[in-house]
């Protein structure tokens, strides 16, 4: 995560961090290269987490100087560009890792190793480039690395680098040493003295160990990167100008070239994009894995404890996932996914025959959760987890999504293989014999178990997808008359049991049938391809209207955002407040728009809801999880499932309009 020093356009740079000690989440960005460093791995820089012991990586000028900031992503790229504009002068910095143009591997295959040899001419640098455009520039750059999620301490090395030299700082920890390269541009014949890179050490006031400080002046058409990478071994390789320009435009050159196999090239075109390049950023190459996040414990209300970590890989997002990928165009990427969740759900299950609901980005399944109470968390809010402590809940919902995803697999990807309908159908039977339970279903609720509404109607489409796979390949099907048997009852008791007749809606379970939940809005939405309803229905229609009302007359939405449910009377043993779900809110765009092809005034009502929520992603087009009552964004980001959300009703709404 990359951050700016304050709101775009804002005159006071350093006014949210000199209050609080913190940014906003919203003024935060992200760069990858779909490898370095893997998602969880300990930090080195979480300043985010805890402003004084966290460490951070910081270029920017000077306190006191008054100056204007603006931040973009270059056109078609995932290269991040900050502006710092004042008076005297201009600064441009841009930060990225590099990705080569094109890179021959293979396709990753079994998610339980990583291919040989893969990505070899990928360099796990980060690098972050300043030029002077206009005038001349005073910067301050500040460089405190926290190894272990600032648990273990390190030795810094000043070095002297030079023409024949770029090698300018060391940093050694016990489990990772890390370097920083420095090269310089300047036209000596202009009679501009060249920039001098002096480093200082300087102790944290309350980190483990020294980081560096460096002040420097930069005259127009001058330019300085910084490079950090791993501690090479063997004879360090010389870092030169020309090599940093070649690897930027390289890496540009990929961006580009990826996002223009889009086939979307509808009216919403801009976000859509934007969209699909953070979704890209949020996959791991080597096994095909897509996390749910990038960060860890940033909270759903400020200064609450419900803090989770999202670094993992989700069951329950494989059929949005795949919905998106294919339909936008995104082949490999979807083949790549597909095979990580096939070995999952082939070669992951337990004995009775569950599956886990998440994954590490390498297929694992132990996640235990820890929490960090050395950090203290964002503007205050403990625990820092790290883990999942929801790895080992029961949550019946992700089979119908896993279903789903191989149905959509099955029709617009490759044929599912015999070994593959093999496993699906032991799935099947394992949801006939456990549909009747009660679980935690979506919303990881870590208080009693429920029989929840929307993890029944997910059992539906489990059995529903199966049964129509076998249809559809002639696939063999010992149980399909006790498979038609339980999606039938299913579909019978989710009517009677799941829908309130005196509040007219459906509801969050059978024990609690008077509380609302959000979830049910996928019975009609297009992604995953659920209809378990149709958009016409009378029962559809009325719980869509009970959810636009706000809280306080028994609704979810309020000011165009939709919260998940009314926390104050949901008991879901985690306690706290939290904002409205981006999710939830795409969700209801759809379910709208979906009623919309019947009832036009509710595809205004679609088109200006979405209108509504595109104002809350932050200035780069990326949402959180959640949106605080205040506006700002909560929770951990950029969310996955938001993006996707985003592009299903993008898609849906442009094609009803």
């Amino acid at each position: 995560m990359v951050s700016i020093d304050q709101h775009v356009g804002q005159p006071d740079p350093l006014g949210m961090r000199e209050a609080t000690g913190y940014m906003q989440i919203e003024n935060y960005g992200i760069i990858g290269n779909m490898h370095t460093p893997d998602f969880d791995s300990p930090s080195v820089f979480c300043r985010l987490l805890d402003k004084d012991k966290g460490g951070h990586f910081s270029i920017c000028q000077p306190r006191g100087v008054h100056s204007t900031t603006k931040q973009q992503y270059l056109p078609s790229n995932n290269i991040l560009q900050t502006w710092y504009i004042c008076e005297i002068g201009v600064v441009n910095l841009v930060d990225f890792f590099p990705r080569p143009k094109a890179i021959k591997q293979p396709m990753a295959r079994d998610a339980r190793r990583r291919p040989s040899g893969a990505k070899e001419d990928l360099k796990k640098w980060l690098v972050r480039r300043v030029e002077c455009v206009r005038g001349s520039v005073d910067l301050d750059l500040e460089l405190f690395p926290a190894f272990n999620y600032a648990q273990d301490p390190h030795e810094t090395e000043v070095c002297q680098c030079g023409p024949d030299n770029s090698k300018a700082i060391v940093f050694r920890s016990k489990g990772l040493e890390l370097q920083l390269d420095v090269t310089i541009d300047y036209d000596d014949q202009d009679g501009a003295a060249c920039p001098v890179i002096k480093f200082e050490r300087r102790k944290s006031e309350k980190g483990l160990s020294e980081g560096v400080i460096s002040k420097f002046h930069l005259e127009e058409g001058q330019s300085v990167s910084f490079i950090l990478r791993e501690n090479p071994t063997g004879k360090d390789e010389i870092l030169t100008q020309a090599l940093i320009d070649n690897i930027q435009d390289e890496t540009g050159s990929y961006w580009y070239n990826w996002i223009s196999k889009c086939k979307y090239k509808g009216r919403y075109l801009e976000v859509v994009t934007r969209s699909l390049m953070v979704l890209k950023l949020l996959t791991y190459e080597p096994t095909g894995a897509i996390i749910a996040a990038p960060t860890f414990s940033l909270p759903e209300d400020f200064g609450g404890t419900r803090n989770w970590d999202y670094r993992y890989s989700w069951v329950r997002d494989s059929s949005f996932t795949l919905y998106i990928l294919l339909r936008m165009g995104f082949t490999d990427e979807a083949e790549a996914y597909m095979n990580f969740i096939s070995d999952r759900f082939r070669y992951s299950r337990t004995e009775d025959g569950a599956l886990p609901i998440m994954f590490s980005i390498r297929g694992e399944t132990k996640l235990d959760e820890i929490e960090l109470t050395h950090l203290d968390g964002y503007r205050g809010s403990k625990p820092v987890r790290i883990g999942n402590g929801a790895a080992s809940h029961l949550q019946l919902d992700i089979y119908g999504e896993l279903m789903d995803a191989i149905y959509l697999y099955n029709k617009y990807g490759k044929p599912v293989s015999w070994d593959q309908w093999v496993a699906i159908r032991e799935i099947v039977d394992y949801v006939c014999r456990v549909w009747k339970g009660p679980d935690m279903s979506i919303w990881e609720v870590r208080s009693k178990k429920q029989n929840f509404v929307y993890s029944k109607m997910l059992l539906w489409v489990a059995v529903d997808r199966a049964l129509r796979l076998s249809e559809k390949r002639c696939f063999p099907c010992p149980h399909r008359e006790q498979w038609m048997k339980t999606r039938d009852e299913i579909y019978e008791e989710v009517m009677e049991k799941g829908y309130n007749t005196e509040l007219n809606c459906f509801i969050q379970s059978y024990e609690s049938n008077d509380i609302l939940d959000s979830a049910v809005l996928i019975e009609s939405v297009t992604a995953p391809l659920v209809f378990f309803i149709a958009p016409n229905d009378p029962r559809f229609l009325s719980t869509v209207d009970q959810i636009l009302k706000p809280p306080d007359k028994g609704g979810l939405t309020s000011a165009g955002l939709v919260f998940r449910y009314n926390h104050l009377r949901s008991e879901d043993g985690v306690g706290g407040r939290e904002g409205s779900f981006s999710m939830c809110t795409f969700w209801l765009v759809e379910a709208l728009t979906r009623a919309g092809s019947y009832d036009k005034n509710y595809l205004v009502k679609a088109i200006n809801i979405f209108g509504n929520m595109l104002n809350f992603s932050n200035h780069l087009g990326i949402f959180s999880e959640e949106i605080a009552r205040s506006g700002e964004q909560l929770g951990n980001t950029p969310q996955a499932f938001s993006h996707l959300a985003l592009i299903s009703a993008a898609l849906n709404l442009d094609r009803t309009m």
